[in-house]
Parts: structure tokens; sequence; C-alpha cells
């Protein structure tokens, strides 16, 4: 009865969906408000009928419904209650209608919040997200129907995807998707404007807040997916340019970059083309990434198995969403002119910089992720693309990224001086030459450049905050009360840019990590990094599905106890299928980090330890920059005060639809 209601709802949903669409879209060219106000009463159904049908499949895997297909093939009776109901999002058909509540759930934010957007405006931008929205639902409902019956029900399912049995899960899609898909509010802005055929200071005003949300959560998926891939696969890194890890990061440095171009409509309705096309690409990357997650096309571990019906689906769908917006783009354009003018050694100029690297570094990495699939699709010629191509190809281009981050904020809008601005970081400069130095004269090359960088960067964005204040320049009771008054926006950048270089940080220290593998009986040690690793024992532990052999690990440093780490191997029974479990222990600043994997006749395992300096410092930095985004979405400047749209100074040919 509850899958049925939850399939009910689903239909229910894209017939919304279609309404939401047609009134939106066509409802302000017969300039009929009372049709056009109708159009966030329906986004608002669409998103109850999804809360309805995606609370009923939850509904399946909690009682362990085997009578649904989706419950019967990704869950069983004997899975933990956590899992089955991440379990939910943890297959295709059920990833699928998460994406669509979440896409509902944009629309109608966009439906509660957007009262200060001009009636035809909104009704326009959700015309664009019902038309997406309906898309998405007819795939849904069609040939990815998380609510197909089976019969007669298995006894029991086949369970839970073993690695996909962690804590993490319950976070890191959701919060991934969410960013994912909330960059359809940026697209359907650009496309209502290209309609319109006008941006101006206003749209920018807009757009940034919702860009910045997407951008937040994004960035916190993308550390909880590292964090999780950190300690669940047992490979003892963050970061493997993974394709489907790539498809992740594309949108983010797009999403990055439109930020900072919205930040430049609104002071100066200046790169508003550019700004357009940056909120195309970074929903037509989201989409792309959906498509090659679930077309086979790549090889990940991330990726989902699927039909060919449904890999054919989703690249029609991205093709009439992208193509048409694009086509529309093109078309529309050269409306767009751009009426600020600024020098080109200004905060305006900066802020280009920081894209068009962050634009080249998005090329590199589409190249880089789509070329291999590109030649085996044309020759059948299979290539492999790894991390020295990324590192080379790539990570160069952060140089100027980075020195351009910490000079940006100090200098001032419209025309600049070079001189002052590097003047204020004296000490970011110093402080990085020193480290640059000592790592290089250790022979450290690589991380001498990183972790100089990041100190740029952290210092820069301190440099800052401290001039903001006027720090040590008047008494500070006063640069407290100045602190505390500041825009939320120009802390949440500050906090961004932090963050960013607290990553930085991280990611350099990694490169100084020192490790071994190595075979250990019960009495045996190793000594790596200044620690004694001792194998004490390998014993059996019961889990809630699962059997565990974990190994007893005693860490002493000059013979007195430091720590005692328990590396686990667990067999799961529904899936015949071991899987590595990584003891972590850390202080902040380093990470011990340790596996075992198969054990021999003799009692004996093989082990891999690690020591990661500054690792916790990648992870923490992505969550900074997450913060920083939360900051600026609490600027007061994007509740009230939306800057009234001037009248046009002179006619323009539009074209309503």
């Amino acid at each position: 009865m509850i899958p049925t209601l939850g399939h009910f709802a689903l239909a229910l949903a894209f017939a919304i969906a279609v309404a939401q669409a047609v009134i939106g879209l066509f409802g302000p060219k017969f300039r009929d408000a009372t049709v056009m106000r109708a159009a966030p009463a329906l986004a608002i159904g669409q998103f109850v009928s999804l809360v309805i049908s995606f609370a009923a499949l939850v509904w399946a895997g909690v009682v362990s419904d085997f009578t649904v297909r989706n419950v019967a093939q990704f869950s069983s009776s004997t899975t933990p209650l956590l899992y089955r109901i991440t379990g939910t999002w943890g297959n295709h058909d059920g990833s699928m209608l998460l994406w669509c509540l979440i896409l509902s759930l944009c629309s109608a934010v966009v439906a509660g919040f957007g009262r200060t957007i001009p009636t035809s405006l909104r009704a326009r931008v959700l015309g664009v997200l019902g038309l997406v929205s309906a898309g998405f639902l007819l795939f849904t409902v069609t040939v990815s129907n998380p609510f197909q019956r089976i019969w007669p029900p298995p006894m029991q399912g086949a369970g839970v995807n073993p690695i996909l049995q962690d804590p993490g899960l319950a976070v890191h899609p959701p919060i991934l998707y969410a960013g994912y898909v909330g960059f359809s509010i940026a697209f359907a802005f650009a496309v209502a404007a290209l309609i319109e055929g006008r941006v101006d200071a206003a749209w920018g005003r807009w757009v940034r807040p919702w860009t910045i949300v997407s951008w937040a959560f994004l960035t916190a998926g993308i550390t909880f997916g590292s964090l999780w891939s950190y300690y669940t696969l047992g490979w003892g890194g963050f970061w493997f340019w993974d394709p489907v890890e790539n498809v992740a990061l594309l949108p983010w440095l797009t999403g990055t970059a439109l930020i900072h171009s919205a930040i430049v409509v609104e002071k100066r309705e200046a790169l508003k083309t550019w700004s357009v096309l940056l909120a195309i690409a970074t929903f037509s990357l989201s989409l792309s990434g959906t498509f090659l997650v679930r077309s086979g096309l790549l090889n990940s571990v991330h990726s989902f198995a699927v039909s060919p019906n449904q890999g054919l689906f989703i690249l029609v769908l991205l093709g009439l969403t992208v193509g048409g917006s694009l086509l529309l783009f093109v078309i529309r354009a050269p409306t767009l002119g751009a009426s600020g003018v600024f020098a080109p050694v200004s905060r305006e100029g900066a802020l280009i910089v920081n894209n068009i690297f962050l634009c080249m570094i998005a090329a590199v990495v589409f190249t880089g992720t789509m070329y291999p699939p590109f030649v085996d699709l044309l020759l059948g010629v299979q290539l492999s693309v790894g991390a020295p191509f990324y590192d080379q190809a790539a990570l160069p281009l952060t140089a100027p990224l980075i020195v351009a981050m910490a000079i940006g904020p100090m200098l001032p809008w419209k025309r600049a001086a070079l001189g002052p601005a590097l003047v204020k970081l004296w000490y970011s400069g110093v402080i990085a030459l020193v480290i640059l130095a000592v790592f290089m004269f250790r022979g450290h090359v690589v991380a001498a450049l990183g972790l100089a960088g990041a100190l740029w960067v952290i210092f820069g964005a301190l440099a800052d905050l401290s001039e903001r204040i006027q720090l040590f320049r008047i008494p500070i009771t006063r640069s407290i009360r100045r602190f505390f008054s500041m825009p939320r926006a120009s802390l949440g950048a500050a906090c961004g840019h932090l963050g960013f270089g607290i990553t930085v940080l991280g990611i350099a220290g990694m490169t100084l990590q020192i490790h071994t593998i190595t075979v250990l009986r019960p009495g045996q040690g190793v000594t790596l990094g200044g620690y004694r690793w001792t194998l004490e024992r390998i014993y059996n532990a019961p889990g809630p599905d699962y059997a565990a052999r974990v190994a007893l690990i005693d860490v002493t440093r000059h013979g007195k106890h430091v720590m005692t780490m328990r590396p686990e191997r667990r067999f799961f029974l529904a899936q015949h299928v071991t899987t590595e479990h990584a003891a972590i222990r850390t202080n902040g600043l380093w990470n011990m980090f340790a596996t075992f994997a198969n054990e021999d006749t003799s009692g004996g395992a093989e082990f891999r330890f690690n020591v990661h300096p500054l690792a916790p410092e990648i992870w923490l930095g992505g969550l900074v920059m997450a913060l920083g985004g939360g900051l600026s979405l609490s600027d007061r400047r994007f509740r009230i005060g939306v800057p009234a749209r001037r009248s046009l100074r002179k006619p323009q040919h539009t074209v309503e639809a």
C-alpha cells in the first residue's frame, strides 16, 4: 500500500512539474499576473508530492518490503537500520528519486523565498526549473522506477553494498546532490535572463546567494566524500583523480568562478555574458556528471551499473538541456552588453584572473576525464589518464591562482595600484619565503611550493581581515567592534580563502607522508616515523551483518605506550565480500593510519602503516570554506535591500516566451 502511494505521488509530481513548466514559461507572455502566481504554488505542490514519494521508499527499506525490487536488491532484514535508510539512495533508482526531490526543493525555495524577484522573472525561473524537473521525473517514472514490484518476493534481500555501509553515506550523497542540483537555480536565472534579454545588478544580487548555497553544499559534499574514501577504501589517500571525483570537481571550479563573476555583475554590471555562460556551464557539468556516473562510460568505484536505456535517456535529456540553453545563449548573448568600466589592475581585474585560471583548470580536468572514453568509443583503444597527468597539467595552474587570491581582496574596486596592496601583504610574503627556503633546503620541492602557497593564502586572508578592522592602528576594543559589524559577505569571503589555504596546507603536508608495507606475526613489529608498531594479536569480533578479524597494534615511542590501533577485515555474510577497515588516530596535525590485508597460514598478515603530516587540515579547510559560504548567506543584504531594477535607458528588442 505505501509503495503504491509513493508511486502515485511520483507520477503526480511529474504532472505538476509539466504544469509548472508550461505556466512559468508561457504565463509572462500573456502578462497574466494570476497565472504567473500559480507557478510558485505548483512548485510547492511538486515538492510535497516528492516528499511523500521519497518517504514511501524509505519506509519500504526500513520495514524490508521485498516486494519492491529496489529494496530486495539493495537491502536486507539483517542490515542495520541506518544502512537500510541510507541504502535508499545508495543505488541508481533511489539516488535519482533523491535527485528529483532536491530539484523540487530548489523550486520550492525559489517560490517561498523569491518574493522580492519580479513576478515575471520568478515565473520564468520556476518554469525552467519545472521543465528540468519534468525531464528527470519522466526518466524516473519510465525507465528508473524505484517502486517497481516483484512477485514472489525473496525471503531475504541482497543487502547494502558493504563499501557503502558507513555513516559517511548518510551525509555525503545528499549533501553532494544538494550542491549539484542547487546550481539549477543559477541555471534557471541565466535562461530566464536570456529570455528577457536583460542582466543587471539586481540579477547579480539574486543569483549570487543561490550560487553560494549550492557551492557551499558541493564543497561540503566533496569534503565528506574525500574523507570517506580516505578511511573506507583503505588506500591511505584523500584524492585519486578518480573520474567520478573529477566530475564533482568540475562544477565546483566553474561554480567558484560564477560566484566571483556575479560579484562583478552586481558591482559594475560587467562580465554579464561570462556570468550567464558560467551559470549554464556549471549546471551542465553537474548534469554531465550524472550521465557519466550512470552510463557506464566511466570505470569507477563510485559508478552505478545501469541499463543502456537509462544511459541513453539521460544522454538525450542532457543534450536537450545543455544544447537548448547554449543555443538560446548564442541567440540572445549580444543583447547582454556590459556597461561597467574598470582598469586592468583592480579588484575586478583580479577576479577575472581568478576566473581564467579556474576555467583553465576545469578544462584540463575535463579533457583528462573525457578523452579516454572518447577515444575508446571512436577507435576502440583503451587509455588511462592517471594522477601524473593531472599533477603536471592542472597543479601548475594553481600557482598564479594562489598568488591572485591573496592580492585581489587588497585591491580597491574599479582602479588600483599594485604596490600598496603588496605592502599590506609583506609579512605574508616573508613567512611564505622562509617556509619555501627551509623545505627547499631539505629537498622537498613540491612540499615547499605547496606549504609556501598555503601560508601566503592563509596570512593573506588574515591580512585582509586585519585591514578591515584596522588591527593595531586603533584601540583593540574598536577593532573588535569593527569585526562584529563587518558585512557577513566580506567575512565569508575571507573565511572561504582561509579554508582554501588550510586545504592546500594539508595537501602539501601529505606529500611528506611516510609509509611501509610489511608482513608481521604476533610479537613482531616495525619502526616508522619514530614509532614502533607491534602486532600483539589477531582475534575475531562479531558485527551486525559481518564477521570481523581485528588486529591489535601497539604503538610506542622510546619504549613508552602511545596508542592502540585496531584495523579490521570484515566479511559480509550476505554478499560474500571482504572489506578493509582502517584504524586512524589523529592529534589534529597528523594522522596515524593502519590497515591489514590477507592473513597467511602461519598466523601473520600483511600490514600497511602510514604517517600523514597535516592530513586533518585537508578536511578542516573544506569545512571552513563551506562555513564561509554560510557566513556570506547570513549577510542581511541578501535578504533585504535587493536593488530595484532600473528602467532601460533605451528600448531593447526582447522575445517573449
